[in-house]
């Protein structure tokens, strides 16, 4: 149970991401470079007190390859998300990005040589039937915005890499910590090619702080302390519960109301993880 109520606290914290982002990006109008870097500087500082606190200077090693896969794939996912954040949805943006985890994390326990049950297979066939009626053209629905799908796709492929690249953290908070740190550089970088700094209204450094400092920072260091303990493939599946959850976030502070075919694969996307969490019986004698 605790560690079902950890993995649920970081899913909440998945979509709060979504809805934050879009508030400030589409919502206050800030640039999505400027948000990017607002969001890995005030998680970085977070982390950086916590885990110096815990662990002090010199607990704050981490192996370089580690460091390189974690810091290249965390910039990768603010990197699209920031954009897409102002292009699409919040709860179609969560739909879009943990779908592609879904396959990437899939992809990766293949790699690995994880065993998957019948019945994880069968709940992710079904999670993933919900994306596409979702995302197949057709009545039902306003057509998403081409770059802000792909840029969340390409998202989501970088988050996907992150949560591997977790499952073999030694230390999650000296980790998360390092990783947003090392991302700030690159998000700096990025900032002075988009010259997007000053734009958009001054509440969203309210949502932009809070999507860094908590959601994403803490709720990152989280997540990594977690990975270890459950299989890839089933951390893959549980996050497809984050676009429901961000899209009720999304109709409640952003009147983004749903339309009956996001319901239709939502519910299609709660049996998926429901039966990806059964276990097989054994063999009666």
């Amino acid at each position: 149970m605790r560690l079902l109520s950890l993995t649920a606290l970081v899913m909440i914290a998945f979509a709060a991401n979504s809805v934050l982002n879009r508030m400030a990006v589409h919502g206050a109008g800030w640039g999505p470079a400027f948000t990017g870097v607002v969001r890995l500087s005030s998680g970085a500082l977070v982390l950086l007190v916590m885990a110096l606190g815990a662990k002090g200077w010199r607990g704050m090693r981490m192996r370089p390859a580690a460091l390189g896969a974690g810091v290249a794939t965390l910039f990768l996912y603010i990197y699209g998300f920031s954009i897409a954040s102002g292009l699409i949805d919040a709860g179609v943006g969560a739909l879009t990005l943990f779908g592609m985890v879904q396959i990437t994390m899939f992809a990766g326990a293949l790699v690995l040589r994880e065993p998957i049950s019948p019945w994880r297979w069968i709940g992710a066939g079904l999670a993933f039937t919900g994306l596409a009626v979702l995302l197949a053209p057709g009545s039902g629905g306003q057509p998403l915005d081409p770059l802000g799908f792909a840029l969340m796709a390409l998202a989501g492929v970088g988050w996907g890499l992150y949560s591997l690249n977790g499952r073999r953290a030694g230390d999650p908070l000296v980790a998360s910590a390092l990783n947003f740190a090392v991302a700030v550089p690159l998000a700096l970088i990025w900032l002075g090619v988009a010259r997007d700094a000053g734009q958009g209204a001054a509440w969203g450094w309210g949502p932009a702080l809070a999507s860094g400092a908590i959601t994403s920072g803490l709720g990152y260091a989280l997540w990594y302390r977690v990975l270890p303990q459950i299989p890839a493939s089933l951390a893959a599946i549980a996050q497809l519960s984050v676009p429901i959850l961000a899209a009720l976030g999304g109709a409640v502070l952003l009147a983004e109301t749903p339309s009956l075919r996001f319901w239709i694969a939502a519910a299609l996307v709660l049996g998926g993880i429901a039966l990806s969490l059964r276990k097989n019986r054994p063999n009666a004698r």
